[in-house]
Protein backbone atom coordinates (compact mmCIF):
# COMPACT_ATOMS: atom_id res chain seq x y z
CA UNK A 1 0.00 0.00 0.00
CA UNK A 2 2.94 2.39 -0.30
CA UNK A 3 2.39 5.41 -2.55
CA UNK A 4 -1.37 5.28 -1.87
CA UNK A 5 -3.84 8.09 -2.36
CA UNK A 6 -6.26 8.27 0.57
CA UNK A 7 -9.90 9.28 0.24
CA UNK A 8 -11.63 10.59 3.37
CA UNK A 9 -15.27 11.55 3.79
CA UNK A 10 -17.45 12.88 6.56
CA UNK A 11 -20.85 14.54 6.75
CA UNK A 12 -19.15 17.82 7.57
CA UNK A 13 -16.12 19.30 9.25
CA UNK A 14 -15.55 16.59 11.86
CA UNK A 15 -13.53 14.47 9.46
CA UNK A 16 -10.93 17.23 9.37
CA UNK A 17 -9.79 15.87 12.74
CA UNK A 18 -8.99 12.54 11.06
CA UNK A 19 -7.31 14.30 8.15
CA UNK A 20 -5.11 16.31 10.51
CA UNK A 21 -4.02 13.21 12.42
CA UNK A 22 -3.21 11.41 9.16
CA UNK A 23 -1.17 14.35 7.86
CA UNK A 24 0.66 14.59 11.20
CA UNK A 25 1.70 10.94 10.88
CA UNK A 26 2.22 10.96 7.09
CA UNK A 27 2.91 14.54 5.96
CA UNK A 28 3.74 13.60 2.37
CA UNK A 29 0.70 11.47 1.58
CA UNK A 30 -1.87 12.46 -1.06
CA UNK A 31 -5.39 12.96 0.28
CA UNK A 32 -8.78 13.73 -1.25
CA UNK A 33 -11.23 14.98 1.39
CA UNK A 34 -14.99 15.12 0.88
CA UNK A 35 -17.25 16.98 3.30
CA UNK A 36 -20.94 16.35 2.62
CA UNK A 37 -21.80 19.65 4.27
CA UNK A 38 -25.04 20.16 2.30
CA UNK A 39 -26.62 17.12 3.98
CA UNK A 40 -25.27 17.22 7.52
CA UNK A 41 -25.84 15.97 10.10
CA UNK A 42 -25.92 12.29 9.22
CA UNK A 43 -26.57 11.45 12.87
CA UNK A 44 -30.30 12.19 12.71
CA UNK A 45 -30.93 10.34 9.43
CA UNK A 46 -32.31 6.82 8.87
CA UNK A 47 -29.93 3.93 8.27
CA UNK A 48 -31.13 3.62 4.66
CA UNK A 49 -30.36 7.28 3.97
CA UNK A 50 -26.97 7.12 5.69
CA UNK A 51 -25.96 4.14 3.53
CA UNK A 52 -27.15 5.90 0.35
CA UNK A 53 -25.24 9.08 1.18
CA UNK A 54 -22.13 7.08 2.10
CA UNK A 55 -22.20 5.16 -1.18
CA UNK A 56 -22.46 8.43 -3.12
CA UNK A 57 -19.50 9.88 -1.22
CA UNK A 58 -17.44 6.73 -1.80
CA UNK A 59 -18.26 6.64 -5.52
CA UNK A 60 -17.13 10.24 -5.90
CA UNK A 61 -13.84 9.61 -4.11
CA UNK A 62 -13.17 6.44 -6.12
CA UNK A 63 -13.59 8.54 -9.28
CA UNK A 64 -10.64 10.61 -8.01
CA UNK A 65 -8.33 7.59 -8.11
CA UNK A 66 -8.08 6.76 -4.41
CA UNK A 67 -6.47 3.53 -3.22
CA UNK A 68 -7.95 3.51 0.29
CA UNK A 69 -11.20 4.87 1.75
CA UNK A 70 -11.37 6.27 5.27
CA UNK A 71 -14.90 6.72 6.57
CA UNK A 72 -14.21 9.60 8.97
CA UNK A 73 -17.75 9.64 10.29
CA UNK A 74 -18.90 7.47 13.17
CA UNK A 75 -22.50 7.49 11.95
CA UNK A 76 -21.50 6.31 8.47
CA UNK A 77 -19.06 3.79 9.97
CA UNK A 78 -21.86 2.44 12.17
CA UNK A 79 -24.27 1.87 9.29
CA UNK A 80 -22.46 1.74 5.95
CA UNK A 81 -19.14 -0.11 6.38
CA UNK A 82 -20.47 -3.56 5.29
CA UNK A 83 -22.09 -2.09 2.17
CA UNK A 84 -18.97 -0.09 1.31
CA UNK A 85 -16.65 -3.08 1.75
CA UNK A 86 -18.89 -5.20 -0.44
CA UNK A 87 -19.14 -2.57 -3.18
CA UNK A 88 -15.52 -1.37 -3.31
CA UNK A 89 -12.34 -3.14 -4.36
CA UNK A 90 -10.08 -1.02 -2.15
CA UNK A 91 -9.44 -1.13 1.61
CA UNK A 92 -12.11 0.60 3.71
CA UNK A 93 -11.23 1.88 7.19
CA UNK A 94 -13.89 3.04 9.65
CA UNK A 95 -13.55 4.90 12.91
CA UNK A 96 -15.68 2.63 15.13
CA UNK A 97 -13.42 -0.42 15.19
CA UNK A 98 -10.29 1.76 15.46
CA UNK A 99 -11.66 3.71 18.42
CA UNK A 100 -12.94 0.58 20.14
CA UNK A 101 -9.60 -1.19 19.88
CA UNK A 102 -7.80 1.87 21.26
CA UNK A 103 -10.17 1.96 24.25
CA UNK A 104 -9.53 -1.70 25.08
CA UNK A 105 -5.77 -1.35 24.59
CA UNK A 106 -5.85 1.61 27.00
CA UNK A 107 -7.13 -0.76 29.68
CA UNK A 108 -10.78 0.23 29.61
CA UNK A 109 -13.01 -1.85 31.88
CA UNK A 110 -16.06 0.42 32.30
CA UNK A 111 -16.20 2.37 29.05
CA UNK A 112 -18.46 5.27 28.22
CA UNK A 113 -19.27 6.02 24.60
CA UNK A 114 -20.73 9.30 23.35
CA UNK A 115 -21.94 9.89 19.79
CA UNK A 116 -24.76 11.01 17.55
CA UNK A 117 -28.22 9.48 18.04
CA UNK A 118 -27.79 7.26 14.96
CA UNK A 119 -24.40 5.95 16.14
CA UNK A 120 -25.61 5.18 19.64
CA UNK A 121 -28.87 3.63 18.43
CA UNK A 122 -26.96 1.36 16.05
CA UNK A 123 -25.08 -0.27 18.95
CA UNK A 124 -21.95 -0.39 16.78
CA UNK A 125 -19.53 0.51 19.59
CA UNK A 126 -21.12 -1.98 21.98
CA UNK A 127 -20.66 -4.76 19.41
CA UNK A 128 -17.12 -3.72 18.49
CA UNK A 129 -16.00 -3.41 22.12
CA UNK A 130 -17.53 -6.74 23.15
CA UNK A 131 -16.02 -8.46 20.10
CA UNK A 132 -12.57 -7.38 21.30
CA UNK A 133 -13.18 -7.92 25.03
CA UNK A 134 -16.37 -9.90 25.76
CA UNK A 135 -16.56 -8.99 29.45
CA UNK A 136 -16.17 -5.23 29.06
CA UNK A 137 -18.92 -3.00 30.46
CA UNK A 138 -20.21 -0.26 28.16
CA UNK A 139 -22.41 2.77 28.83
CA UNK A 140 -23.58 4.79 25.82
CA UNK A 141 -25.03 8.28 25.54
CA UNK A 142 -26.25 10.28 22.55
CA UNK A 143 -25.10 13.91 22.56
CA UNK A 144 -26.93 15.47 19.59
CA UNK A 145 -26.12 19.09 20.39
CA UNK A 146 -22.36 18.63 20.20
CA UNK A 147 -22.20 18.55 16.38
CA UNK A 148 -24.07 21.83 15.77
CA UNK A 149 -22.02 23.51 18.53
CA UNK A 150 -18.82 22.47 16.74
CA UNK A 151 -20.19 23.55 13.36
CA UNK A 152 -21.01 26.92 14.94
CA UNK A 153 -17.40 27.21 16.11
CA UNK A 154 -18.27 27.14 19.83
CA UNK A 155 -15.54 24.65 20.71
CA UNK A 156 -14.41 26.36 23.93
CA UNK A 157 -17.52 28.24 24.98
CA UNK A 158 -19.32 28.45 28.29
CA UNK A 159 -22.60 27.30 26.76
CA UNK A 160 -20.88 24.26 25.28
CA UNK A 161 -19.42 23.38 28.67
CA UNK A 162 -22.87 23.62 30.28
CA UNK A 163 -24.26 21.26 27.63
CA UNK A 164 -21.34 18.87 28.19
CA UNK A 165 -21.88 18.81 31.94
CA UNK A 166 -25.55 17.99 31.45
CA UNK A 167 -24.82 15.19 28.98
CA UNK A 168 -21.91 13.67 30.90
CA UNK A 169 -23.28 13.88 34.43
CA UNK A 170 -24.53 10.29 34.41
CA UNK A 171 -21.05 9.06 33.47
CA UNK A 172 -19.58 10.92 36.43
CA UNK A 173 -22.04 9.15 38.70
CA UNK A 174 -21.12 5.73 37.29
CA UNK A 175 -17.30 6.06 37.69
CA UNK A 176 -16.32 5.12 34.14
CA UNK A 177 -12.57 4.78 33.54
CA UNK A 178 -12.53 5.45 29.77
CA UNK A 179 -14.61 7.68 27.49
CA UNK A 180 -14.70 7.12 23.73
CA UNK A 181 -15.42 10.17 21.60
CA UNK A 182 -17.65 8.36 19.13
CA UNK A 183 -17.97 11.21 16.65
CA UNK A 184 -15.15 12.89 14.73
CA UNK A 185 -16.56 16.30 15.66
CA UNK A 186 -16.03 15.57 19.35
CA UNK A 187 -12.21 15.79 19.47
CA UNK A 188 -12.72 19.50 18.84
CA UNK A 189 -14.47 19.57 22.24
CA UNK A 190 -11.82 17.42 23.91
CA UNK A 191 -10.66 20.20 26.22
CA UNK A 192 -14.14 20.81 27.60
CA UNK A 193 -14.95 17.10 27.84
CA UNK A 194 -11.68 16.40 29.69
CA UNK A 195 -12.40 19.21 32.17
CA UNK A 196 -15.86 17.84 32.86
CA UNK A 197 -14.73 14.21 33.23
CA UNK A 198 -11.61 14.89 35.29
CA UNK A 199 -8.06 13.55 35.12
CA UNK A 200 -8.96 10.00 36.19
CA UNK A 201 -10.91 9.27 32.97
CA UNK A 202 -8.98 8.36 29.81
CA UNK A 203 -10.32 10.13 26.72
CA UNK A 204 -10.11 8.05 23.53
CA UNK A 205 -10.05 10.08 20.33
CA UNK A 206 -11.21 7.93 17.41
CA UNK A 207 -9.57 10.33 14.96
CA UNK A 208 -6.08 9.62 16.29
CA UNK A 209 -6.63 5.88 16.54
CA UNK A 210 -7.97 5.73 12.98
CA UNK A 211 -4.96 7.62 11.66
CA UNK A 212 -2.65 5.09 13.33
CA UNK A 213 -4.54 2.21 11.68
CA UNK A 214 -4.15 3.91 8.29
CA UNK A 215 -0.43 4.46 8.89
CA UNK A 216 0.05 0.80 9.83
CA UNK A 217 -1.76 -0.34 6.69
CA UNK A 218 0.25 1.97 4.43
CA UNK A 219 3.60 0.99 5.90
CA UNK A 220 6.50 3.33 6.54
CA UNK A 221 5.10 6.86 6.05
CA UNK A 222 2.98 6.39 2.95
CA UNK A 223 5.36 8.68 1.05
CA UNK A 224 4.42 9.06 -2.60
CA UNK A 225 7.91 10.27 -3.41
CA UNK A 226 6.52 13.23 -5.33
CA UNK A 227 4.65 16.43 -4.60
CA UNK A 228 1.91 15.52 -2.09
CA UNK A 229 -1.39 17.35 -2.12
CA UNK A 230 -4.70 17.66 -0.30
CA UNK A 231 -7.81 18.44 -2.33
CA UNK A 232 -11.02 19.42 -0.55
CA UNK A 233 -14.47 18.84 -2.04
CA UNK A 234 -17.59 20.16 -0.32
CA UNK A 235 -21.22 19.57 -1.24
CA UNK A 236 -21.91 23.05 0.15
CA UNK A 237 -19.13 25.59 -0.18
CA UNK A 238 -19.65 27.21 3.20
CA UNK A 239 -17.27 30.02 4.27
CA UNK A 240 -17.73 28.87 7.88
CA UNK A 241 -16.53 25.36 6.98
CA UNK A 242 -13.36 26.75 5.43
CA UNK A 243 -12.78 29.15 8.33
CA UNK A 244 -13.14 26.41 10.96
CA UNK A 245 -11.24 23.88 8.86
CA UNK A 246 -8.23 26.19 8.65
CA UNK A 247 -8.35 26.76 12.40
CA UNK A 248 -8.46 23.02 13.11
CA UNK A 249 -5.72 22.23 10.58
CA UNK A 250 -3.56 25.16 11.59
CA UNK A 251 -2.95 26.06 7.95
CA UNK A 252 -4.68 27.31 4.85
CA UNK A 253 -7.03 25.00 2.95
CA UNK A 254 -5.97 25.24 -0.68
CA UNK A 255 -7.64 23.51 -3.62
CA UNK A 256 -11.22 23.72 -2.31
CA UNK A 257 -13.99 22.79 -4.75
CA UNK A 258 -17.76 22.42 -4.69
CA UNK A 259 -19.30 19.15 -5.84
CA UNK A 260 -22.86 18.00 -6.57
CA UNK A 261 -23.45 14.60 -4.99
CA UNK A 262 -26.92 14.17 -6.57
CA UNK A 263 -28.94 14.93 -3.43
Amino acid sequence: MNNARIGIFDSGIGGITVLKEILDLMPRVDVVYLGDSARLPYGTKSSKTIIRYSMQCAEFLVSKGIDMLVVACNTASSHAIPALKEALRIPVVGVVESGSRAAIEAGGDLIGVIGTPATIKSGSYDRALHAIKPGVRVLSKACPLFVPLVEEGWCDDGITEQVARRYLNEFLNRDIDTLVLGCTHYPLLKGIIARVMGESVRIIDSAGSTARVVADMLGEDGDRGSDPSVAYYLSDLSPMFIKLGEIFLGKKMEYVYEVDLCV
